[in-house]
């Protein structure tokens, strides 16, 4: 499968939606809320979507509960990594470990062909995202603490990338397997926040209301546009590329949210743009 221009600026748009809203739940003043709004929001969106779709086919229901239980965990992490960490440290490690163990397990495990070039721009974008574990706080200390959350949630984002690649293609229809899943995630997720956060979630239909549409909104479209790349390009370009909204969330991070820019920062970035034009550039073949 090739990674043509259309699925290349389809995933640079879900980069750019995938940041916005990943911001919007950092400079909240009630994180859980926030969370709570976006991923209840992405249902609301899932609904109307599924009533002109095929339903998924029956074979990919057990990848659509591991991708439902993999979405749970990515967000309770990333909730209580953004508690901790700077969108412009979180985000970046969050999200550049995940290519890394995409591609070792594709090309070790799955036994998908990748070019030396490809390869190349894959560990170069990884790379340059991670290193954003040097990032210090502006006491001069490394948040470790942050780290090390941020990379468990690149783990769960590695996990369900792989799930959610392979059940799109299952299901023959990667919009059908999105909106159901996007679903049960939501039911799961406002039960578990009713056990632990039942003030909070009464206060999402009324304060929460913006980040229900615009964040849930951005949201489901980032993920839509990524879950049909999945399934018209290998998995593991789709997964690195899509983690150039890093540069989206440090512009955001520094100009918005007025965080701190520093060299490493600067760094980070220019390592993942050389690896998005080496990653255009290479030759597909898969």
């Amino acid at each position: 499968m090739l990674l043509s221009l259309t699925v290349f600026l389809a995933v640079i748009l879900a980069a750019l939606l995938h940041a916005s809203w990943n911001a919007l739940v950092k400079g909240g003043r009630d994180k859980h809320l926030a969370m709570a709004a976006v991923v209840i929001g992405q249902a609301i969106f899932a609904v109307p979507v599924l009533l002109v779709v095929p339903a998924p086919n029956p074979a990919s229901y057990p990848l659509m509960a591991a991708g439902v239980v993999l979405h749970l965990g990515y967000q309770l992490f990333l909730l209580a990594s953004y508690r901790t960490g700077d969108l412009t440290q979180v985000y970046p490690l969050a999200r550049g470990s995940a290519p890394l163990i995409v591609a070792a397990v594709s090309v070790v495990v799955l036994g998908v062909p990748l070019e030396p070039l490809q390869l190349g721009a894959v560990a170069l974008i990884g790379l340059g995202i991670i290193s954003m574990a040097l990032v210090r706080r502006g006491a001069g200390q490394r948040n470790r603490h942050a780290a090390a959350l941020a990379l468990t949630t690149g783990c769960f984002i590695a996990s369900y990338s792989l799930v959610d690649g392979m059940g799109a293609r299952q299901a023959g229809t990667a919009l059908g397997f999105y909106g159901w899943m996007t679903i049960a995630n939501a039911l799961i997720f406002a039960v578990l926040a009713a056990l632990r956060w039942p003030a909070m979630l009464r206060r999402v239909p009324t304060e929460g209301r913006r980040l229900l549409f615009i964040g849930g909104g951005a949201s489901y479209a980032a993920y839509a546009l990524v879950l049909w790349a999945f399934t018209q390009a290998p998995i593991a370009l789709v997964t690195a590329l899509r983690e150039t909204s890093i540069i989206f969330a440090l512009l955001i991070g520094v100009f918005i949210l007025r965080e701190k820019l520093d060299l490493a920062k600067v760094v980070a970035t220019m390592m993942t743009l050389a690896g998005v034009v080496m990653l255009r550039m290479a030759k597909q073949s898969s």
